[in-house]
C-alpha cells in the first residue's frame, strides 16, 4: 500500500531568491506534490470537476423543473379511459387515484433522468420510472412478520383467503319477455330448438358476489330462490332469460394456519409497496403539482 510521505514545516531552507522571514515548503512536501500531480486519478478528478461545472454553467436547470402539470386533457382522458363501455365515470376518489399514480410516474421518470438510468437507451417515461421502482424496491428490506402482526393483518384481509359461496345454472341468451315464456314453455314439453340447446350457456361455479354485478340484484336474488334443477324465466340487467340453478356451493372461512405461507408473503408484498410509495412521496416534497384550470 502507498504511504504518504510525513510533512516536517518546523524547520525548512529558504530559497536564495526568497524574501527574508518568508516561509517555504520543504524539499519533502515540494517532491510530495510534483509526485501528486503526476497522478492519472487526481488529472480524472480534476477533468471531471471542470467538465461538470461547464455543463451546470452552460446548462442551468430548467426553473420549472421541479413542477409538474396535470393538464385539463390528460383528467380528460382518465375519466374516458376509466371504463371501456362508457357507462360508468369515476368517483373523484379514483380520479385522484390516477392521478395521484401519474405524478409518482412523473416524479419517478425525472429522478429517474437525473440519475441517468436512461443513458444509452431510448425509453419511454414508464420504462425509466419502473427502473427508478426498481432501485427504490431493491434498497427496500422488510423483516418477516411478527405472528402478531399477521394475525392482525390476516383478521382484516380474511375475506381475500376465504372460499366463497358458488352457483352453477343454465341461461337463454337475453330477449324479451314474450319470447322468454315461449322459451320457457318449449324448455319444460323439452320441445326447445336445436338452435336454443345450443345458445343456452353453462355458468360453471361462479361466485354469488359476482351475480349483481353481471346479471343484476334481481336476477341474483330469484337465482338463489329457485330449487336447483328447476327451469324459471327471470329477468337481468339485460332482457328475460330462462334459467336452471343447477348447484350451489356454501363458502367456507379460511384459517390461517391453512393459509400461513401465502398470507406472509402476501402480507410482505403489501408492506414493500407501503414503504416504496412512503419513498416516493418523500421525492414528491421537492416538487410541485400544478393543475390547470
Amino acid at each position: 500500500m502507498r504511504t504518504f510521505p510525513t510533512l516536517h514545516t518546523q524547520r525548512s531552507e529558504q530559497s536564495p531568491d526568497a524574501a527574508p522571514g518568508a516561509a517555504q515548503p520543504s524539499r519533502s512536501f515540494v517532491a510530495f506534490a510534483k509526485r501528486l500531480s503526476r497522478e492519472p486519478l487526481l488529472h480524472f478528478t480534476l477533468l471531471g470537476a471542470l467538465i461538470f461545472g461547464g455543463d451546470a454553467v452552460l446548462h442551468p436547470p430548467a426553473k420549472d423543473e421541479k413542477v409538474i402539470t396535470v393538464a385539463k386533457t390528460m383528467r380528460q382522458s382518465f375519466i374516458e379511459n376509466f371504463d371501456e363501455d362508457k357507462v360508468r365515470a369515476p368517483s373523484d376518489d379514483q380520479l385522484q387515484k390516477m392521478i395521484d399514480s401519474w405524478v409518482a410516474s412523473e416524479i419517478l421518470y425525472r429522478e429517474g433522468k437525473a440519475l441517468g438510468v436512461d443513458r444509452g437507451d431510448e425509453m419511454i417515461r414508464d420504462r425509466i420510472a419502473f427502473k427508478m421502482q426498481l432501485l427504490i424496491f431493491d434498497q427496500i428490506k422488510v423483516p418477516r412478520p411478527t405472528e402478531e402482526q399477521l394475525r392482525a393483518w390476516f383478521a382484516e384481509n380474511h375475506a381475500n383467503f376465504d372460499e366463497p359461496e358458488r352457483v352453477s345454472f343454465y341461461i337463454t341468451p337475453p330477449t324479451d319477455q314474450a319470447t322468454a315464456q315461449r322459451q320457457f314453455e318449449d324448455i319444460a314439453q323439452q320441445h326447445e330448438s336445436e338452435e336454443l340447446q345450443q345458445q343456452t350457456r353453462a355458468i360453471l361455479g361462479r361466485t354469488v358476489a359476482s351475480l349483481a354485478a353481471s346479471f343484476g340484484q334481481e336476477f341474483r336474488d330469484a337465482l338463489l330462490a329457485m330449487p336447483p334443477g328447476q327451469w324459471k324465466v327471470l329477468r337481468s340487467r339485460d332482457g328475460w332469460h330462462v334459467a336452471r340453478l343447477d348447484s350451489r356451493i356454501q363458502g367456507t372461512l379460511a384459517n390461517l394456519e391453512t393459509v400461513r405461507d401465502e398470507a406472509a408473503r402476501i402480507w410482505h408484498t403489501e408492506e414493500t409497496r407501503k414503504l416504496a410509495w412512503e419513498a416516493v412521496k418523500r421525492l414528491k416534497t421537492s416538487y410541485q403539482v400544478r393543475y390547470e384550470q
